[in-house]
């Protein structure tokens, strides 16, 4: 991709695509230098396409570095001799085009580019030098070698040294240039040709500008559906992402699971009572975890229960027996009101307990059987990073304030995003548990964003001292991102 994105003019997108491929690779890996060697040739002739030379010359040296194929370093070092030659740092690049031309056949077309290259770096370098003679004896072996891409960079070099010195000259190399150009489909080539003929030729420039504009429009046209086409791949890559890395793992899992088994084949009896050993002490330690949280809830219940016995009912009645002590006349009525309320208290208590000796369920399978409730036909709801260890050591009031959140985020896509596909991740790290939420739908519209449920939503995580952030573009899905800190 980032090879053709140079080639359709997008120098940018071939940046950062092929910035982007050198991630996956590994340079110690003997197999991946070959890939390096084109991936950093290609950055680095996008960056010199941009004229960001001094930024463009560590990535030739990092081609060069990585290839162990003698002709594509003489190619590589050729690239760069000529950047080096736009940086205006003519020595550097005279050093490395004689060094090159000395190791490449006479005669080849290779030969004739390094001599073209090396002949125009002088004459650049020191105006009162003589190109011709090389120029000729490149062109000559290109014609010969039948070389029409040579051919083109000669008749080029040729009428920028006569631009100015011989006007009928120029106008004949440019008019060979534009004539190559045409055979060899270069867009840029022809444009650069017409804009020399039109400055040269004056009777016929309005044919000359005529052809201009069409192919100017024309590249231009053929460019942005490239582009198009290109930022409608990374968009579907985008949108798959998630299923790609489950598939990516599951296949790790299962590459794992072959290699333990073919490794263990002389073990396993071993393994198995290791296995099994391992296995019961795990569930006894877990067992007696387990045991262990449930007398600490017990012993919690009865405390809050003693509490509210002695705050509701003891100082109650304590009251009740205070006023029949201290009232020779005592109301009747007054007394059994307050009693009854004291009635419906003790009641009240008794169903909290109740409702606590209930079994508590896993908050992430709370959390979980929200999410998928939302889930319907024609909407995918994806969950990662729910697992029972992630909520272990955090807070009562994070959790509720997290549901809470996830519910009315929820209830938002479902009555106004259409989306089809949602996925929320959630991870842990640093003290810091962080929520990515992303939907396919049609995005935030901007009367929405001042909403009571959205603002009721940033005051939950901004109260717990956290932040969320809302990234959307109309038809183009929503993203938030919620951190919320543990310590």
């Amino acid at each position: 991709m980032g090879i053709n994105l140079y080639d359709a003019g997008d120098y940018f997108g071939a940046q950062e695509t092929s910035l982007e491929a050198v991630r996956y690779l590994n340079p110690k890996v003997e197999r991946a230098n070959k890939l390096l060697e084109y991936l950093y040739n290609t950055i680095a002739n996008a960056t010199d396409e941009l004229k960001q030379y001094d930024q463009a010359i560590p990535y030739y040296h990092r081609a060069i570095h990585y290839s162990n194929d003698s002709i594509n370093i003489l190619i590589y070092k050729n690239n760069l001799a000529v950047c080096l030659r736009n940086a205006k740092r003519y020595r550097e690049a005279i050093k490395i085009s004689t060094e090159i031309l000395a190791k490449s056949r006479p005669g080849s077309v290779d030969y004739a580019k390094f001599l073209n290259n090396l002949a125009k770096a002088k004459w650049m370098a020191d105006p009162s030098y003589n190109p011709i003679p090389a120029y000729q004896h490149a062109l000559a072996i290109r014609i010969k070698q039948k070389d029409l891409w040579g051919q083109n960079s000669s008749y080029a070099s040729l009428a920028k040294y006569y631009e100015g010195k011989n006007t009928d000259s120029s106008f004949h190399y440019l008019n060979k240039q534009y004539q190559i150009a045409v055979q060899i489909s270069s867009a840029d080539d022809q444009l650069n040709a017409l804009r020399g003929l039109i400055q040269h030729n004056k009777q016929r420039s309005k044919q000359y500008l005529s052809r201009y504009f069409t192919l100017s429009d024309s590249l231009q046209q053929a460019r942005a559906a490239a582009k198009n086409q290109f930022a409608l791949i990374r968009y579907e890559v985008e949108k798959n992402k998630a299923d790609n890395l489950r598939l990516e793992k599951e296949n790790a899992e299962k590459q794992n699971r072959l290699v333990k088994q073919r490794a263990i084949t002389g073990a396993s009896v071993f393994l198995l009572l290791l296995a099994v050993g391992g296995g019961s002490l795990w569930y006894k330690r877990r067992k007696q975890r387990l045991e262990l949280e449930a007398q600490n809830r017990i012993k919690e219940t009865q405390l809050n229960l003693s509490k509210k016995i002695h705050d509701v009912v003891a100082n109650g009645i304590y009251r009740v027996m205070s006023e029949i002590e201290n009232n020779d006349n005592v109301d009747r009525d007054g007394v059994l009101d307050k009693l009854e309320d004291m009635y419906h208290q003790s009641r009240d208590i008794s169903h909290d307990v109740e409702q606590q000796t209930i079994t508590e369920i896993p908050y992430s399978e709370q959390l979980a059987s929200l999410l998928k409730s939302f889930a319907a036909d024609q909407r995918l709801v994806l969950i990662a990073g729910n697992d029972p260890e992630q909520w272990e050591d955090v807070g009562k009031r994070v959790k509720d304030e997290v549901k809470h959140v996830l519910q009315e985020l929820m209830v938002n896509m479902k009555k106004h995003s259409q989306a089809e596909r949602v996925i929320i991740r959630f991870e842990k790290s640093d003290q810091q548990l962080m929520i990515f939420y992303k939907d396919n739908g049609v995005g935030m519209p901007a009367e929405k964003s001042g909403g009571k449920g959205l603002a009721n939503t940033v005051s939950r995580i901004e109260s717990l001292g956290g932040n969320i952030i809302f990234a959307s573009e109309p038809g183009e899905g929503l993203s938030i991102t919620t951190s919320i800190p543990l310590a």
